[in-house]
């Protein structure tokens, strides 16, 4: 079973000091077809971004060694690659620094994996130049339009929520890859809740039936018993 992409891969850059937020959101990212690299402050960013070129920056404005303004005025000089600045200051003037000193756009902290995604489209989309990821995945009888948020299963239309589109989509476009439930929750929600976990199963329970001939017996979406869910590469 193959999953076929029809567009070339783009490279974000995500820097900021925060581990945890690299990690999320490089896998929502990944996820969504694009490459990601990471750096933990602009010194780093600078070198990465030197030897990575790539497509678009999300940068953090508070961080050690160099802030995010200071990475804004070395990088200005050399390229006008988009950036997208991650802050967590609610100051409008520092919003408006940011902006003067060369970047395209901001999200403030915390924020959503969807309003992100919805971000980097909308800049890239302006800049011009830098074409988005795969947005049609084919898999067997399955194809997924992540633009539309549209499905179909052997010719025919499937009404997916959105969690249960997200969900899906991040299992196809990994195809072999196991999920925790932990995992999937967390590209749902951001955070992860143990009482909640168990949602995941509800959501997954619901995609069968809509997107397997036998929702007992699935030929898609396998679990991994004591683990979570994984979308099978052979059938």
């Amino acid at each position: 079973m193959f999953v076929t992409i029809t567009q070339m891969t783009k490279t974000i850059l995500v820097v900021d000091d925060k581990a945890s937020l690299r990690k999320l959101v490089r896998e929502y990212l990944s996820a969504r077809g694009y490459r990601v690299v990471t750096a933990d402050n602009g010194q780093n960013a600078l070198y990465t971004a030197r030897n990575e070129k790539p497509d678009l920056i999300l940068l953090d404005i508070m961080m050690p060694e160099m802030d995010g303004y200071e990475f804004l005025r070395a990088f200005r000089k050399e390229k006008n690659t988009p950036i997208i600045l991650l802050t967590a200051k609610l100051d409008e003037s520092d919003k408006v620094i940011g902006l003067e000193l060369g970047a395209d756009d901001y999200v403030t902290k915390p924020f959503g994996m969807r309003e992100l995604d919805a971000r980097i489209r909308a800049v890239m989309r302006r800049v011009g130049g830098a074409s988005l990821p795969a947005e049609v995945l084919r898999v067997g009888e399955i194809v997924l339009d992540r633009s539309s948020y549209f499905v179909k299963v052997s010719g025919q239309a499937v009404d997916l929520t959105p969690s249960e589109f997200d969900l899906f989509a991040l299992m196809i476009s990994s195809p072999g890859r196991v999920f925790s439930r932990a995992d999937l929750l967390t590209h749902l929600q951001g955070n992860v809740s143990e009482a909640s976990e168990r949602t995941i199963d509800v959501h997954i329970r619901n995609l069968r039936a809509k997107i397997e001939v036998e929702p007992g017996n699935p030929l898609y979406i396998e679990t991994v018993f004591g683990i979570g869910y994984r979308f099978r590469t052979e059938k």
